[in-house]
């Protein structure tokens, strides 16, 4: 039995205010071209399908042709359930009646298979369990759940029959140990949302969504496949895939590991301002760490000539704790007279003068002056 395991598409997400939506059709198709040639006999999207709640019409679109081909032209069984950034109810929306073309849409909290395949060697029963808050699991199972863990128990409770020998559960949670990235919203406040990776025992194979990094346990039978695209820059370099998972006659699995290549990468670069724009013209998603320790007059705008896609600047000199003498205070400890001269050496290319300084420091403490009788 082959396995096209994804997560975490976050439909309609932004990053720093520039719209991933193309970046995602891109990855989409090539996620479709892959099924086409690997020809899997079930395709998991384990949760957070679109970025919110109540997503933009064109993510919706988007997710409405990657199902019709997935599901109508390559006609392949397909597993999809909601993460803790979709609305289960509008998720599932005609959930019964795409059943009948083997989408199999799961919103609410209850657990449940949804689908039996066979291969040569028999059924393999797939059971999803839909993100769900404790509280919601509490209301909509009539049971005592005080956290994530228990929550998770209480709605497996119904597919346990199935877990043994070959069953596949698809769920969307943080497992313990699990290693976070910066763009996933935490489940809980705490340790509160973990749950032990002993409470999936029983299942062939656990297809997970939530954290971004691609990662596994249990020797590969409890994975993460992570976000098809970078969604911070906290998670620049980091390979994104998806997996293609065989699970063996006897229960075993092995997976492949598939890179995706984005439409445009999300990097950082660093050095100094003047470098920098002595590159070659870039299209990737950029966060540019500048090492200038002296004002800069409009980096920003400047740096977009060449890298129209730059999305952030640091200056790790004016943070706190950055520079070599670094401190929140650095900037304010080298004086507005020592800015304002790299101010005006920015603007006319010449250094200032001894008298310049003097002239410049009589009308910024008149200035001073004058706002303290103000006040």
């Amino acid at each position: 039995m082959r396995l096209l395991h994804t997560a975490d598409w976050h439909l309609g997400r932004g990053l720093h205010g520039a719209s991933l939506l193309e970046d995602q059709a891109h990855l989409l198709d090539e996620l479709v071209r892959l099924a086409r040639d690997a020809r899997p006999d079930l395709v998991i999207v384990a949760g957070d399908v679109f970025d919110r709640a109540v997503p933009p019409a064109e993510a919706v679109e988007l997710l409405d042709d990657t199902l019709c081909r997935l599901v109508l032209d390559l006609r392949l069984p397909t597993v999809l359930i909601a993460g803790n950034h979709d609305s289960p109810t509008r998720l599932a929306f005609g959930a019964r009646l795409m059943e009948q073309s083997r989408l199999a849409v799961a919103g609410e909290a209850r657990a449940r298979t949804v689908l039996v395949l066979d291969d040569e060697w028999g059924p393999v029963a797939v059971c999803a369990a839909p993100y769900a808050e404790p509280a919601v699991v509490r209301q909509a199972l009539a049971c005592e759940a005080a956290d994530h863990a228990a929550a998770l128990v209480a709605q497996l409770e119904a597919v346990k029959p199935c877990s043994a020998p070959r069953a596949v559960l698809v769920a969307h949670l943080f497992v313990d140990g699990g290693e976070e990235c910066e763009s996933e919203r935490p489940l809980s406040v705490g340790g509160a949302g973990r749950v032990p990776l002993s409470h999936l025992d029983g299942f062939a194979y656990v297809a997970l969504g939530h954290l971004h990094r691609p990662q596994s346990f249990a020797d590969g039978r409890v994975r993460y496949a992570g976000s098809p695209l970078a969604y911070s820059f906290a998670e620049a370099g980091q390979a994104k895939s998806v997996s293609l998972v065989e699970i063996g006659r006897d229960g075993s699995v092995a997976a492949e590991i598939v890179t995706l290549s984005p439409r445009r990468a999300v990097r950082r670069i660093e050095g100094r301002l003047e470098a920098l724009l002595q590159a070659p013209r870039c299209e990737d998603y950029l966060c540019a760490v500048l090492a200038d320790r002296e004002a800069l007059l409009e980096p920003f705008a400047r740096l977009r000539e060449v890298y129209p896609n730059l999305l952030q600047i640091e200056r790790p000199f004016y943070a706190p704790g950055g520079g070599t003498n670094g401190s929140a205070k650095a900037k304010a400890e080298r004086g507005v007279a020592d800015l304002f001269a790299d101010f005006f050496a920015q603007v006319t290319g010449d250094a200032m003068s001894d008298e310049e300084r003097s002239a410049f420091g009589a009308i910024y403490d008149r200035w001073r002056q004058d706002a303290r009788e103000a006040a």
